[in-house]
């Protein structure tokens, strides 16, 4: 069943995040289909924008990893051979060089394609197949501009299914969830903007090529947590050590994000975000698991926002539970 909820469900959260720029245009005189038009292919955008820094990034390290290949070797060998003297052991460098490059060039040369196109799979593709990719994102993007146009009927629709007698605790709950995941998205896009300048302005200094897409991607991988600055970091240590090799460079890196994740975690987010959704850690890292294993990588992507709804229920239960004569008693 996930495969089946997972495109309604991307679709309904994306048509959540585009309705503020679809009412903008909207109060502007423009009508709704094609204010729900304009807002869907701004969010698209984006997404592509997202994903073409990935497919970037990828081509940029490959081709680095066959040009610094030799010269990582020749450090080695600089390195190791008086220590491997010193024990008698001796090692023929040059046919080592030379099989090292040939096999790990041919391997690249052979995988490259079959690795850009297993990268965008894994992240475009929620289905098994690349048709079952497409068709979902069709049926995506089918359900987002419906979604953005009927907003308010399909909300009327809901609320006719709920009884009376509960209409007004249902609507209280649905306001409390839409001002934390607004507060919430709200708080993620002015974070995401200024730590995208703060890790571009930092790589750039330090000399990192390819600065700007590393420090954009990392700030918007932030909306994933502990994942996606372990993506950055990574990305960003690799290609400074295939530029400078090991040195300073290094260092500079690992001092960037060290403080950018300060900023961002003692700063920014509780001054922006605020508490974010209130959950522990620990719950942080289940939330991420579970949605990701039944809904894929859109699963998580949306873990935090469906567990802010989830703590919004909990909460609510908890608070019946408490103040029950059975609980008192």
């Amino acid at each position: 069943m996930a495969e089946i909820f997972t495109p309604f469900l991307a679709a309904f959260i994306l048509a959540y995040v585009l309705r503020p720029v679809c009412l903008w245009l909207e109060s502007h005189r423009i009508p709704r289909a094609l204010a729900a038009l304009i807002s869907m292919l701004i969010g698209l955008g984006l997404i592509f924008f997202i994903f073409s820094l990935l497919i970037s990034l990828l081509k940029y390290e490959i081709p680095l990893i066959k040009t610094q290949l030799p010269e990582w070797i020749a450090n080695t060998q600089s390195w190791l051979s008086p220590k491997l003297e010193q024990l008698h052991m001796n090692i023929d460098w040059s046919t080592l060089k030379a099989n090292v490059t040939h096999k790990i060039t041919e391997h690249i040369n052979d995988n490259a394609d079959a690795l850009m196109n297993s990268t965008i799979e894994t992240v475009l593709v929620s289905g098994s197949s690349v048709i079952a990719g497409f068709v979902n994102a069709v049926l995506i993007i089918f359900v987002m501009f419906y979604l953005l146009i009927d907003w308010d009927q399909f909300f009327a629709l809901i609320k006719k299914v709920v009884p009376n007698r509960a209409q007004e605790t249902v609507h209280h709950l649905a306001m409390h969830t839409d001002g934390l995941l607004s507060q919430y998205l709200r708080g993620m896009l002015i974070v995401i903007s200024i730590m995208a300048i703060f890790y571009s302005a930092g790589l750039s200094l330090i000399g990192v090529k390819g600065a700007a897409a590393l420090g954009v991607f990392t700030a918007i991988m932030i909306i994933i947590p502990y994942v996606g600055i372990t993506i950055g970091l990574t990305l960003s240590t690799l290609s400074a050590l295939l530029q400078f090799g090991p040195g300073p460079e290094i260092l500079g890196v690992l001092a960037l994000f060290g403080l950018g994740q300060f900023l961002e975690g003692f700063f920014l987010t509780p001054r922006l975000v605020g508490e974010r959704i209130g959950l522990h850690p620990v719950g942080v890292l289940f939330a991420l698991l579970f949605f990701g294993k039944l809904f894929g990588f859109f699963g998580v992507l949306l873990a935090l926002p469906i567990s802010a709804v989830s703590m919004v229920l909990v909460q609510y239960a908890w608070s019946l539970y408490t103040q029950s004569s059975w609980y008192q008693k």
